[in-house]
């Protein structure tokens, strides 16, 4: 098992790093900065510099990887084509060469309503409307996936239990982000996770359970 994560050094991807560091995963991370990679990941993830849009450079970039989480995203910006190129293109090259390699499990981080066409997310250049197209094109590549949709995504985290749900369901709550890479990660371990949706967000008064039962509860 060695994880190649996408988005390394965004907020989600750096705590998804740190979350496959912690299990003793070998990880490789894509980054577009080495020198400030270096500041920001832990020490023992290996690191390579490269773009999701060049998807050339892809292939020898995942090298030996078995396992690729996507934690890209558009960052907002006045460029009205970040999120088809990031959001959409940078992910379906992923998963090209991903199915091409022979990729185990795709874990890709997407977000909460992405099927709602009038939110106001959307008004950031169609940026829903570009994660739910990256979704689909994962959805029909052939390959194991699990797609995390999180709520409104915190840098802090809490003691909240995760709540888990599948597509379409929820439309509202929060989450920390090391809740989220949590769930990104354990979806690498769980059958139960495999070729799924999740929805997830974090609230006090939810039960505590397995992340094995929370997957197995989503059809």
């Amino acid at each position: 098992m060695k994880a190649f994560v996408a988005g390394a050094t965004g907020e989600t991807g750096r705590r998804i790093v740190k979350e496959l560091v912690g299990r003793n995963i070998p990880v490789r991370a894509l980054v577009r900065n080495m020198e400030a990679a270096r500041d920001i990941l832990p020490p023992e993830a290996e690191l390579v510099v490269g773009d999701v849009l060049k998807k050339d450079s892809l292939s020898a970039a995942i090298a030996d990887c078995t396992l690729v989480l996507c934690a890209t995203g558009a960052r907002p910006s006045f460029d009205p084509t970040s999120p088809y190129l990031v959001d959409f293109e940078g992910t379906k090259n992923l998963v090209d060469v991903a199915k091409a390699k022979g990729i185990e499990h795709f874990v890709l981080v997407s977000s909460l309503c992405v099927s709602q066409f009038f939110h106001p997310l959307n008004l950031f250049w169609l940026i829903l409307v570009w994660k739910k197209q990256a979704e689909e094109y994962l959805q029909k590549s052939g390959l194991v996936y699990t797609i995390v949709r999180p709520g409104g995504l915190k840098n802090e985290d809490n003691s909240d239990s995760i709540v888990m749900s599948g597509a379409d369901t929820l439309f509202e709550g929060s989450i920390p982000r090391t809740k989220v890479a949590q769930v990104s990660v354990e979806a690498l371990y769980l059958a139960e996770a495999r070729d799924k949706i999740v929805e997830v967000v974090a609230k006090p008064d939810a039960p505590s359970s397995t992340f094995q039962d929370l997957f197995a509860s989503v059809s």
